[in-house]
């Protein structure tokens, strides 16, 4: 028994050992690179060079903080911020050693809004005279609306190429709900707020399949035009060929007009070579996205007056808040920070979130109206402002969206999952004993009552007629006019613009722009909020170990892990009542 202790003591201790010593390390490691960094010196740019955009990897709206381990320890991040892309684009434009741009965009993990950003940036590039080639081993339709834009497009002669229009699926659950007995319970205002209607019944509703299509057709439209133009086809010519289903083959698609030729990669380089009056033996100088925006200092310390982006990304949820997860600890501290920060001139908050808590997207909009009172704020909406993160916009002095961006969403909805029927078929029963009436309140084990459905609606109802009196207010409309364009419904930028729910077509380097056109401010430093403390976990996360190889490694990441368990600290919001998008809109 001694020598059983004896063991278990040492083994603990010596595990104790190592975690401190491991610490330790670890924080040497990130104070040594912290010096390291600060003595980096902006990157030069050699003549003759080449952007080289791979768009393949992970994109996000908000880049990761430069990590000090990571640069020492020789561990990679593998996502990259939309900023940082259009960012690299724009240097790389205004500088006459970077003579064109090598894209790969076979697929993108962006949304819409975010892949049309960053075809408008290549535009303005490609407009300066310097030259775009597109190269994909096979190319999705997000990834060819992107590709479409450079000089030429190349496609490898075994790959395929996706342009087929744009669809968007629901699943209905009712029969199910019949069948099993497991049910939610719903109260919903509003014949739009359709993110219930999958458990009340079996199809789609004409409400709910009217504005899809006109969602879908506005997308379209917009995918339709920029597309043709750039190959130089009309719409209608498009529209026949991709109803004819016989582009997706390579040699199909150069037929059609919609690639210039089908080529191994290996012949692809060598006509970038070509391109830029290169030998045959020598190699091009291909710049990655960090290497050209390190060549121009991102922060002017003879400038102070600053403009401050807050990006809020993620459903909205009661509790603390993380990169995506946006909640009202952190944001409402951020917001009352920056209001009282002399050198933060305006607020830009960049949203992108489908929404979520009625109460928290309150308390974030109540924040924003007081930031307002301080200095001006501008809205900047990314692939979605929808519901809840509509409800936050609205207190903005300026609304900017993208026209492919998915808005609105003015409702307000609850469900609650009831396994009464589940129990039945299995043979649990509940029993309740209570002091009054109601103290039970509502039970996923038995029927909902009617008490507990009133108090539910009633508050369904004074959250919805809150929410039309934020955007009546905040958007200067009439409140009949509201009540048409409320009731859950959503809409594309483009027809949000026309509908007076926002104020202009762009992205988020119009919205900094505009926001420091109106304090009049000529030169201004960015800075990027909310400030999340650092700590050993936060400087783990998101890092993988360097290998080109996909092995066990690639697969059981730091980063995976670490979010699992974020996930689980998250508080879960315990107000019933939901502002969100009424269906997870996923569009193909």
């Amino acid at each position: 028994m001694n020598f059983l202790k004896t063991f278990f003591a040492s083994v603990l201790g010596s595990l104790t050992a190592f975690g401190l010593f491991l610490a330790s390390v670890l924080i040497m490691v990130s104070g040594f690179a912290s010096l390291v960094n600060t003595s980096t010196a902006i990157k030069t740019i050699s003549p003759n060079s080449i952007l080289e955009l791979d768009m393949r990897i992970p994109i996000v709206e908000r880049a990761p903080r430069n990590n000090p381990i990571q640069n020492v320890l020789g561990l990679s991040e593998k996502v990259i911020g939309l900023h940082d892309i259009i960012s690299a684009i724009k240097i790389a434009g205004n500088d006459s050693k970077i003579k064109g741009i090598s894209l790969r965009s076979d697929y993108t993990t962006t949304g819409w809004s975010q892949t049309n950003s960053i075809r408008k940036s290549l535009k303005a590039f490609k407009e300066k005279g310097k030259f775009i080639y597109a190269y994909g081993d096979f190319f999705t339709q997000k990834g060819y609306f992107l590709s479409s834009i450079a000089d030429s497009t190349f496609i490898n002669p075994v790959g395929s190429l996706e342009l087929k229009g744009l669809a968007s699926e629901v699943l209905y659950f009712k029969d199910f709900q019949d069948k099993y007995g497991f049910k939610m319970e719903v109260v919903r205002h509003g014949k739009y707020k359709s993110a219930v209607e999958p458990f009340i019944q079996n199809e789609m509703s004409s409400e709910n399949e009217y504005q899809i299509t006109t969602l879908l057709n506005d997308i379209w439209s917009i995918l339709s035009e920029d597309i043709s133009l750039s190959r130089n086809l009309s719409e209608d010519e498009l529209d026949k060929l991709i109803e004819t289903d016989k582009i997706s083959m390579p040699e199909q698609a150069l037929k059609s007009k919609l690639v210039d030729d089908v080529i191994y990669e290996d012949v692809f380089k060598q006509k970038i070579k070509v391109r830029l009056g290169l030998e045959e033996k020598e190699d091009i100088n291909k710049l990655k996205i960090n290497e050209v925006n390190s060549s121009k200092s991102n922060y002017n310390y003879d400038v102070k007056d600053r403009i401050a982006v807050v990006f809020a990304k993620g459903p909205i949820l009661y509790g603390q808040g993380t990169e995506s997860i946006i909640a009202q600890e952190v944001f409402v501290e951020t917001l009352e920070e920056l209001a009282q920060d002399d050198w933060i001139k305006a607020v830009v908050i960049r949203i992108d979130s489908p929404g979520g808590s009625a109460l928290v997207s309150e308390l974030i909009w109540r924040s924003t109206v007081k930031l307002k009172e301080q200095k001006p704020v501008i809205v900047s909406i990314g692939d979605t402002a929808a519901s809840g993160g509509y409800y936050i916009a609205t207190a903005a002095d300026h609304i900017f969206v993208d026209p492919m961006s998915v808005t609105g969403s003015i409702g307000v909805f609850a469900t609650l999952p009831n396994a009464k029927g589940l129990l039945d078929k299995v043979g649990i029963s509940a029993q309740s004993v209570q002091t009054h009436s109601n103290a039970l309140g509502y039970s996923t084990y038995q029927p909902i009552t009617k008490a507990f459905k009133k108090q539910l609606k009633n508050g369904i109802e004074k959250t919805y007629n809150i929410f039309k009196e934020r955007v009546i207010n905040g958007r200067s409309l009439d409140p009949n006019i509201v009540e048409e364009l409320a009731q859950g419904k959503v809409w594309s930028g483009k027809r949000a613009l026309d509908l007076g729910l926002v104020d202009e077509i762009g992205d988020l380097e119009n919205a900094i722009n505009f926001a420091a056109k109106t304090v009049d401010l000529k030169k201004f430093n960015v800075i990027e909020y909310p400030k999340f403390e650092e700590s050993l976990e936060n400087m783990l996360l998101g890092l993988s170990i360097k290998n080109d190889n996909n092995d066990f490694l690639e697969n059981v990441s730091i980063k995976q892990l670490l979010l699992n368990l974020r996930k689980l600290e998250t508080k879960i919001d315990p107000q019933y009542i939901q502002t969100l998008l009424p269906f997870e809109i996923i569009i193909h």
